[in-house]
């Protein structure tokens, strides 16, 4: 093998070692590319899925914001309204028991429901003795309408007829000296109680009054609210 020969040969392993090196080059910067490519794209995801996250979290936050502020708001509405009923229940009342004092206005109207109301209270009763309570200014009144009442009630009963004291030292509040008058008063009626005191009928007007809202109040509500 001459000069040449071996020239020739080595020039063909240099080129064939180049280009060896050359693809191997070519190769290690695809991967590289693909693997940077590969990395850029997770870190992408990463970030978008820290981003839908965050927002999430925030819409979530908004949403429960949300939430409260119209339970609140709600809870505020529907205590204004029963605040508003209460006020207009309350306001009418008053007016009912400014129209009760009326009653006791016209005396032979009013000793009729004097007498009718002791006689329902002994029905309610039954006792043999019992202890009748009124306002002063209606004993006269009372004691006009008793004996009667008495005999009413035997004959409804069936019984002899009761003895009934009339109270001549504690007497139910008396009517108001004012329309605004905080004192404790009473619109009429009676209280009637067994000798011992252990069952009592309170048959004012006031008390009927308060028997009578309490018991219609439901409606008196659904027709406020229509």
């Amino acid at each position: 093998m001459n000069d040449a020969d071996v020239s020739r040969q080595i020039q063909q392993m240099v080129r064939f070692i180049r280009q060896e090196a050359e693809e191997k080059a070519n190769e290690i910067s695809v991967s590289a590319e693909e693997e940077f490519n590969i990395e850029k794209l997770q870190i992408v995801e990463a970030e978008k899925k820290k981003i839908r996250q965050e927002y999430e979290r925030k819409a979530k936050q908004v949403e429960v914001r949300r939430k409260i502020e119209y339970s609140t708001q709600l809870n505020e509405c529907r205590i204004k309204l029963h605040q508003a009923q209460f006020d207009l229940v309350n306001a009418m009342k008053d007016s009912a028991s400014k129209e009760l004092l009326r009653v006791s206005g016209d005396k032979k109207e009013y000793k009729v429901l004097l007498k009718a109301l002791i006689v329902q209270s002994l029905m309610r009763l039954r006792e043999p003795a019992v202890l009748l309570r009124c306002r002063e200014v209606d004993r006269k009144l009372v004691d006009s309408v008793v004996e009667e009442a008495k005999r009413e009630y035997s004959e409804k009963a069936k019984v002899q007829p009761p003895k009934i004291l009339v109270d001549n030292q504690v007497y139910l509040p008396p009517p108001p000296k004012t329309a605004d008058s905080h004192d404790p008063f009473c619109s009429g009626g009676v209280v009637v109680a067994s000798e011992d005191g252990k069952i009592v009928c309170e048959n004012t007007l006031d008390a009927r009054l308060d028997a009578v809202f309490k018991q219609k109040l439901p409606e008196i509500r659904k027709r406020i609210l229509g």
